[in-house]
């Protein structure tokens, strides 16, 4: 087999507790020399990150799910099947209205490094027990500098 191919079976490859959701890695910056990050990712509802940019772009395919996508001004909702590409710099967040399963693609890669320092390692593939301690955003904020993502305030009510 070529030494550029990378295959990851289900339940392979590091994953991680973030925001109470499971962020799992299916290709690492590593895996394919730092050309993209690719992660699927399952959040309940009323998870999400804060607003942010990131220095790349960011592609994400909805599997099952909903959710409402707020990229630049626009809000979008989305399910099963819907796709979204968001340009690099472009301030966005999403809400899951449901439990989201969804398929993350950023290039270049890199974030998998973000997710593996801010969360902790899976110790299930399950989402992890809830948790109602509200997230340290400026932890956040810190890390998400060192690995090219700019975390903004959410927006009042």
């Amino acid at each position: 087999m070529a030494s550029n191919v990378h295959v990851r079976q289900s339940g392979d490859g590091p994953a991680f507790w973030v925001l109470n959701g499971l962020y799992e890695v299916k290709a690492s910056s590593d895996e394919t020399n730092g050309a993209m990050t690719v992660m699927e990712m399952t959040v309940p509802v009323g998870g999400g990150p804060p607003p942010h940019t990131h220095s790349g772009t960011e592609s994400v395919y909805v599997i099952e799910g909903t959710l409402r996508y707020h990229i630049g001004d626009e809000t979008f909702e989305g399910g099963p099947g819907s796709f979204f590409h968001i340009p690099e710099g472009t301030v966005e967040r999403f809400e899951p209205t449901s439990t989201a399963r969804l398929l993350v693609t950023y290039t270049p890669g890199g974030v998998d490094k973000f997710f593996a320092e801010v969360g902790e390692t899976a110790q299930r593939r399950e989402l992890p027990p809830h948790s109602d301690t509200p997230p340290d955003v400026d932890r956040l904020t810190e890390i998400g500098k060192r690995h090219g993502i700019q975390m903004r305030p959410m927006p009042d009510a």
